[in-house]
């Protein structure tokens, strides 16, 4: 694979991972703090109608996204160290440690028993280490796009990035 195509399957992960962490916010800070507005009788039917949804909208494009983060590994323009990589990896496993020990236990029992305020406070409460993960991850994949950019300033295309490398100018 080419330079320019490495860079431009980053673009289309980081343009992924900006519509993860996106779409992440807007649950974590616009859904989950209005269900209390939501009354007991319609919650439970509010919420199992909102859960595949969810699957298909938000947890599927999340599992492309570190599908593809994992390719990364193989396909990185020179520009982005690997280790880069290896820390966004790792802030997916915190949020899907999370989401699996934590969030979807609490979910299972909402969709389950209703609205419960103790049970959506601490859906809340714990929702922030996904939040900090994707916080993070937001953060290193601006700073990865930058590397990128400032790089592909110098450049034209492959040619010149191989003239570069061999000491051209």
């Amino acid at each position: 694979m080419t330079e320019s195509s490495k860079r431009l399957y980053f673009t289309m992960v980081f343009a992924l991972v900006c519509y993860v962490i996106g779409s992440g916010f807007v649950q974590s800070f616009v859904n989950y703090p209005t269900w209390k507005l939501i009354g007991p009788d319609e919650f439970k039917t509010y919420h199992n109608g909102m859960s595949p949804l969810i699957i298909k909208f938000m947890v599927l494009p999340w599992l492309v996204e570190i599908a593809l983060t994992i390719s990364l590994l193989w396909l990185l323009p020179q520009a982005i160290p690997r280790r880069a990589v290896a820390a966004a990896l790792m802030l997916n496993a915190v949020s899907a440690i999370s989401t699996v020990t934590v969030q979807i236990p609490i979910q299972i029992q909402l969709g389950d028993s209703g609205l419960s305020v103790e049970l959506l406070d601490k859906l809340l409460e714990t929702d922030s280490i996904r939040a900090a993960a994707s916080i993070l991850k937001a953060f290193l994949y601006l700073w990865m796009m930058s590397l990128i950019v400032r790089d592909s300033g110098s450049t034209t295309g492959d040619s010149a990035y191989i003239s570069r490398l061999e000491g051209g100018t």
